[in-house]
């Protein structure tokens, strides 16, 4: 189920670098379609404003969107519980540490990624992690803990703006 024309989901690459919107949402529709869920108007409206971003955006930035937009701005609990429908379907993903959403660069079942956040531009990089994650299960499982969730993001500056 990949959004990409090219095969670059170990590679890094700029998780707003695919232009195809459309494509994402059709692609998103079918994967809903799958596993038995409905992207609804509003679900279908918040992932296509994070695809449509430029960079990260927070869910007060997407009710703001949204408002400003339509003729039936949605109450804040709705917009948490589309934004929780979009994760666990892995359309999008939570930058915790900036507190704002992404999508997902190739939505598909179990797909692990880590993050490099600039501080500086807020640009977002994206390659998969299954290599470190299987360390990280690794260090879990020599204490028996269990852990439900793991994502990676480093922050610091990029490229582009170390060079100005």
């Amino acid at each position: 189920m990949s959004s990409c024309s090219h095969e670059h989901h170990n590679a890094l690459h700029g998780v707003h670098d695919h232009h195809n919107v459309e494509i994402r949402l059709a692609e998103a529709e079918n994967l809903c379609a799958i596993v038995g869920a409905r992207l609804t108007p509003l679900r279908k409206e918040v992932l296509e404003l994070i695809l449509n971003a430029t960079g990260p955006m927070g869910a007060y930035d997407l009710l703001a969107k949204i408002k400003s937009e339509s003729d039936r701005p949605a109450a804040p609990p709705t917009v948490y519980r589309t934004l929780d429908f979009l994760l666990e379907k892995g359309l999008i993903h939570r930058l915790t540490s900036i507190n704002a959403y992404i999508p997902c660069c190739h939505p598909r079942e179990g797909h692990q990624a880590a993050f490099l956040i600039c501080t500086d531009c807020k640009n977002v990089k994206e390659a998969s992690a299954q290599n470190l994650l299987k360390q990280l299960d690794e260090l879990s499982a020599s204490d028996q803990f269990t852990a439900h969730h793991s994502i990676i993001e480093i922050s610091g500056i990029c490229q582009q703006c170390r060079n100005k």
